[in-house]
Formats: C-alpha cells, sequence, structure tokens
C-alpha cells in the first residue's frame, strides 16, 4: 500500500527536492474531479510493491493546490498534466508520464536506471 505524503506547500516541494539526494521520491499530480486521474491513482494504489526505503510517495492534489502544482511544472522544466507522475532523483526530474501511461512497471524501470 502506498504511504502518500501530501504536498501543500512550496517548502514541502523543497524539502522533496533535498530529501531526493537520499531517496528517490514520486510526485503524482491528481485531479479529484477527473475520471481518468482517479483510475491511475487507483492502479498505482493496487499495483504498488516498491519500498518506502527505495522511493517515497508525495501526492499533489491540483484542485486544491493549483499553485503548488504550477511551481512544481516551472521548477522542473515539465508542462503540466492531469494525471502525472514525476519521479525525482538528486534534484531533478528523472522521469514524467501522464494518463494512462502511469504505471508501477514504468516507475520500477526507470527507478532502476536512474
Amino acid at each position: 500500500m502506498i504511504k502518500w505524503n501530501a504536498l501543500t506547500s512550496v517548502v514541502e516541494v523543497n524539502d522533496l527536492v533535498m530529501q531526493s539526494h537520499q531517496q528517490a521520491c514520486l510526485i503524482f499530480k491528481h485531479s479529484t474531479r477527473c475520471s481518468i486521474s482517479s483510475f491511475a491513482k487507483s492502479r498505482l494504489e493496487n499495483d504498488w510493491n516498491l519500498s518506502d526505503k527505495d522511493i517515497q510517495p508525495f501526492y499533489l492534489d491540483l484542485i486544491d493546490n493549483r499553485a503548488i502544482s504550477n511551481y512544481v511544472a516551472d521548477h522542473f522544466g515539465i508542462d503540466h498534466e492531469s494525471p502525472q507522475v514525476l519521479l525525482i532523483k538528486n534534484g531533478i526530474c528523472v522521469y514524467d508520464t501522464s494518463h494512462l501511461d502511469i504505471s508501477v512497471n514504468g516507475i520500477q524501470e526507470k527507478l532502476a536506471a536512474a
């Protein structure tokens, strides 16, 4: 099961960037109003088999935290999409994907390569 860490401030995003130098971090940008986003989140949660020692998952509610989502997009130079995952390692986004391309297998492959 995924133990989501909520992202609700720029300070938390900056902390995540620092943490990513020690441990990979995953940001899941989720729109609570979108059925595709709900499906992607559910699929991630059902298939999740990654250890907290390998990766820390972060959840960003786009409806409640649009400014934080914009900050994430600007900071990492990644166009905003929803739903979207960003894999952060050593302070940079090493992988991003969106919509139905979001999968635990895809995250595992990129994590192993990073």
